[in-house]
């Protein structure tokens, strides 16, 4: 079989929602190649490097390489979709955003070798009492751990970023015994799912991508969580009778702003809602959209060039 790779270049502060449009396209993965993340690592004084090519450290780099698979007979069609998203995108920022040149480049791949190069790629992750294990590893699982096993070709959030890993890290120190959990724009499901293996006794995980619904719902069949989950290809927020004593949404900030008066609704009275996917540039512009509806930000946390938020109620 014949793929397309598209690369789009960018800058770090992009490069996520790059991702998150190319996602919405290809269930063949996403990478993205930044430098950057490669210095932070090296500045890292807990992390020994026996050997670094010296060309990687120094100054962080701006441009940032974002790429997507497509299989070649519809590559030509999807990637003017996802250039033209991307540039809307763009402009909807209104400059707050520095995407760089959103330069494409396309070539040519014989055969399914990438795939098994990307596999390669992940390796277990552990956050808090969750291990997030790719399906094709073994792994042994230890006393005080839950697994998580993900089928990480199919598509979405894996564990290794910032934004996912926050809010998995989050949820266990709110999550309670028999809690209900509601997940908005799911993705892989790695968020309610892990909340049924600390102890959920129900997850509601809801997406409007078809793909990432499919992969949500595999990836609780994997995890055996599937008679304790609901996934829905739909707006769950419209159904006002789904409530948890937590929600969780990580999506990008304008979305999660936009989401505001509603997301609430599906949030039991005293429970917790942790946000994610918000760059510095854009908490003033969530902060305000959830204080409007009477939300106060309880807890702030921040990794790399992200944010998360904890938020409850007004007393």
């Amino acid at each position: 079989m014949k793929f397309i790779e598209l690369t789009v270049h960018t800058t770090t502060e992009g490069s996520e929602l790059v991702a998150d449009v190319m996602w919405n396209y290809t269930a063949y993965g996403v990478t993205v190649c930044d430098v950057n993340d490669v210095i932070a690592l090296q500045r890292d004084t807990s992390v020994f490097w026996d050997y670094m090519d010296e060309s990687l450290t120094g100054a962080p780099r701006t441009d940032v390489l974002v790429k997507c698979y497509l299989s070649a007979e519809i590559a030509e069609r999807e990637i003017a979709k996802i250039m033209a998203d991307l540039y809307a995108t763009k402009t909807r920022s209104n400059g707050e955003i520095d995407f760089g040149t959103l330069e494409e480049v396309k070539r040519e791949i014989e055969g399914d070798d990438w795939i098994d190069v990307w596999k390669k790629h992940f390796r277990p992750i552990r956050l808090g009492r969750i291990v997030v294990v790719p399906e094709w590893i073994a792994y042994e699982k230890q006393p005080d751990e839950e697994i998580v096993l993900l089928d990480s070709n199919m598509a979405f959030g894996t564990g290794e970023h910032e934004t996912t890993s926050m809010c998995v890290e989050l949820m266990q120190d709110y999550l309670l015994p028999d809690s209900t959990v509601v997940d908005v724009g799911c993705g892989s499901g790695i968020l309610g799912i892990s909340a049924l293996k600390l102890g959920a006794k129900k997850a509601y995980l809801t997406d409007l991508d078809y793909v990432a619904v499919e992969s949500a719902k595999h990836n609780c069949a994997l995890n055996g969580v599937s008679d304790r989950a609901v996934v829905a290809h739909a707006n769950l927020l419209d159904n006002a009778t789904v409530k948890g004593e937590i929600v969780l949404a990580n999506i990008t900030a304008e979305v999660l702003a936009l989401l505001a008066p509603s997301i609430p609704a599906s949030l039991q009275k005293g429970g917790a809602l942790i946000l994610s996917g918000i760059i510095e540039s854009r908490l003033p512009l969530v902060r305000e959209a959830y204080g409007k509806v009477g939300m106060e930000v309880i807890r702030e946390r921040k990794k790399g060039e992200w944010y998360a938020l904890v938020l409850k109620e007004h007393a």
